[in-house]
């Protein structure tokens, strides 16, 4: 059976699960209530600061709020959300980490999971979703939600856990709309709108911008290889200077349609282009055991790439007797396509003197089709019932082009530089989880089993490999209520990451004459056990959470880089015994005056790694340090101030570690009147952000320090218009599942 075929009979056979629940949902929102003396009654409202199910929020400190399984972070009062990128915006939120190239970590974990609006999206993977965080305007975004330990209620993929992007939503009565534009330094700018027109039935919905940036800055790597007939080391060292601009575009549309008051239609289109252009300069210089040069080059390139990620879904939501008693249907495909194109020129000096040119095209597709079907029901004595299924298949083409030649002749196709590669991974999941309330006691536990099938295709080499397994996923929460300002959470989960398609690609991937990567279709994928305790303090508008997690992790991918002669680096995939890490992480957002609060996180943690499988003979282990803080200043009524800052600590690698690295930002923001608002702020102002790999093994030794000039000033104006804002319309179109129970689903109505 095709590919082809074989997704359509998959789909087919979906949706056939999914429409059949379909009209035993409608027949059952028909049937005539039952008594009284058989229905629930209704629960009591609790005051605001109490615990309702799973979510507790109180007035007026709406900067977290959090639920049994989740915690929900504002990007209101971070002023350099208005005017940065989500990378920047992510470095200020508890718990994350980003680098200095855009990577995302949560507690030193770059395996995360990142969605916009609860579902996933293209845009975040692969090799150069940094790049596209780095280019996503921040301004688009009201709130980040941050899910360490998901129920299973949510896809295991990401051991780390997950970050959910939650869109600004237009909410006011009528025609609605915000414009923003901010302009920076170096001729770095942004600018966006977003509409809305909500009447009786329908709510239309939209969003467009563009980003602007650069960057430059420099490389300088210094290595030591073992030479194993004399036992003495050689010497290399290599310096690099760059420049880069970015820019992108996105743009959104969405419709929700109201057919009665328990049926609701949802569509929505999504377009984001990324782009970025690069000129390089690098030069080589290698040195045998005795201090003598053998080989010298000097290198000039001109980079590019492009990602553009084109996403259609549609949602039917049909609600049914009863609090959140109802069926959800979502649907979705994505295309994902990346282009990366180098043109170099290549001056050798030694061992002999020759030149050369050359164009290397990476690129690759991604197509991801995705089918849900979700019913939540509430049980007797408050009890709630939460089961899906989901479907999930992505198609990966990957297509690798080389051609070298002399300065001034022709270019020859180099099968060493091209390859064509291709993955298909397929996906079926059902999950349940069932929620409890026992007196001040809130519990939840899930399960989760998926069936994984994943077939590659390494066509130019004639290839063909594939597996597949059945694995079940379990989660477990539970809530304490100590008092109406207190409480405790307890919560297990056993996540999953994946190889990525390229971590699965035999093939030696050129990246410059001498670092390449190659991937294995073997790898398996990494299991990681999590386990956290949390106490929570809320009272008035000071919030304080302190949390101690522990994780058991096997088979974890990682990046193990070898000497395969010549001063060439060879970058390859592979499966870790085991590994282990804890840690206390501790936030506090709080009021000193009226007019000062602060928000202060912490994250200490101890890090174990097993790597006797890369030939390491004993456990390696670090404890490191990562905080951020923000001071904000009320001034006036209108006038609002604030300095922020990260530090992230030396972190440890399979193979050495990353030195510690920070950065100070400040913000600035007026209020002209309720629809027109400035800010001015200053992104690392002490110009600190760097990055700093270690490799330190009995064969190879590397110094790699990366020096990225960030440091920018930006102008933003913020202006709104239209309906009367404040007020409450039919409907806003709700987050996808901010603070609402886990279900995994769409929002409430």
């Amino acid at each position: 059976m095709t590919v082809t075929t074989r997704r359509a009979a998959l789909l087919a056979a979906s949706g056939l699960v999914a429409i059949s629940a379909l009209p035993l949902a409608t027949t059952a929102a028909a049937q005539t209530a039952p008594p009284a003396s058989t229905t629930p009654a209704p629960a009591k409202k609790e005051p605001s600061n109490q615990v309702q199910g799973v979510t507790i929020t109180a007035p007026g400190a709406q900067d977290i709020k959090t639920s049994i399984d989740r915690r929900s972070y504002s990007l209101g009062k971070d002023v350099q959300a208005t005017t940065g990128s989500v990378a920047d915006a992510l470095r200020n939120v508890p718990s994350v980490q980003v680098d200095v190239q855009g990577n995302v970590s949560l507690r030193g974990d770059p395996n995360v999971t990142i969605m916009i609006d609860g579902k996933p999206s293209g845009m975040f993977k692969g090799d150069n979703r940094g790049q596209v965080l780095q280019q996503i305007p921040a301004s688009q975004f009201e709130r980040v939600e941050v899910m360490t330990n998901p129920s299973a209620a949510f896809s295991p993929e990401g051991t780390a856990g997950i970050i959910n992007l939650i869109t600004k939503q237009q909410r006011g009565v009528g025609t609605t709309g915000t414009v923003r534009a901010t302009l920076g330094t170096e001729g770095r700018k942004n600018a966006s709108i977003s509409l809305a027109r909500n009447t009786k039935q329908i709510t239309l919905s939209g969003d467009a911008g563009w980003r602007r940036d650069k960057a430059k800055g420099g490389i300088e790597d210094d290595r030591s290889r073992l030479d194993a007939a004399s036992g003495r080391y050689a010497d290399s060292h290599q310096k690099v200077g760059f420049i880069s601009e970015g820019k992108s575009y996105n743009a959104r549309a969405g419709v929700d349609y109201d057919v009665d008051k328990q049926t609701r239609l949802s569509a929505e289109a999504r377009y984001n282009e990324t782009e970025y252009n690069s000129k390089a300069g690098s030069a080589y210089e290698g040195l045998n055991t005795a201090g003598a040069p053998v080989v010298r080059y000097q290198r000039l390139s001109d980079g590019a790439m492009t990602r553009s990620v084109a996403g259609l879904t549609g949602d039917l939501r049909r609600k049914l007797p009863g609090e959140e008693h109802e069926f959800t249907l979502h649907a979705g495909v994505e295309r994902t396509r990346d282009r990366q194109t180098t043109d170099a020129t290549g001056f050798n000096q030694l061992p002999a003197v020759s030149s050369y040119v050359e164009h290397v095209s990476i690129g690759d597709e991604l197509v991801q089709t995705r089918l849900k079907a979700e019913y939540k029901r509430p049980l007797p004595d408050g009890a709630k019932l939460v089961a899906g299924y989901e479907l999930q298949i992505d198609d990966n083409d990957y297509d690798n082009f080389g051609a070298r030649g002399s300065i001034g002749g022709g270019l020859v196709v180099d099968p060493a530089l091209t390859n064509r590669f291709k993955y298909e991974q397929t996906i079926h999941a059902g999950y349940a989880t069932y929620s409890r309330t026992f007196g001040d006691w809130t519990v939840m536990p899930g399960l989760r089993v998926e069936d994984v099938k994943i077939d590659t295709n390494q066509v130019t080499s004639n290839l063909k490999d594939g597996y597949d397994y059945l694995r079940a996923y379990p989660s477990l929460h539970a809530q304490y209520k100590v008092d109406d300002a207190r409480q405790i959470n307890a919560s297990y989960s056993r996540r999953i990451q994946r190889p990525t398609a390229q971590d699965l690609n035999p093939y030696r991937i050129y990246q410059d004459p001498y670092n390449y990567r190659q991937g294995d279709p073997r790898l398996k994928p990494q299991t990681t056990d999590s386990f956290e305790v949390a106490y929570q303090l809320r009272k008035g508008f000071n919030y304080y959470l302190g949390t101690l997690y522990w994780r058991e992790a096997r088979d974890g991918v990682t990046d193990v880089v070898r000497d395969i002669g010549g001063g060439v680096l060879l970058t390859t995939k592979a499966n870790l015994a085991r590994s282990r890490s804890g840690g206390l992480e501790l936030v506090a957002n709080a009021r000193l005056t009226p007019k000062l609060s602060y928000t202060i996180s912490g994250n200490a943690a101890w890090n174990e790694i097993g790597a006797t499988d890369l030939g390491f003979p004993d456990k390696r282990s670090a404890v490191s340090v990562s905080g951020y803080a923000a001071l904000n200043v009320q001034a006036t009524p209108k006038d609002f101030l604030q300095i922020s800052g990260f530090a992230i600590g030396k972190r440890l690698t399979p193979q050495g570690y990353r030195e510690p690295t920070g950065m100070l930002n400040l913000g600035y923001r007026h209020k002209f009147n309720d629809r027109l608002s400035g800010v001015v702020t200053v992104q690392d102002a002490l110009k600190t952000f760097g990055d700093k790999l270690v490799i330190d093994t009995a064969v190879l030794k590397d110094r790699r320090a990366l020096d990225l000039d960030l440091r920018a000033v930006f102008i933003g104006f913020t202006y709104g218009f239209g309906g009367q804002p404040g007020a409450n319309a039919r409907r806003a179109r709700e987050p996808a599942f901010d603070f609402q129970p886990p279900t995994g689903g769409v929002g409430p109505m």
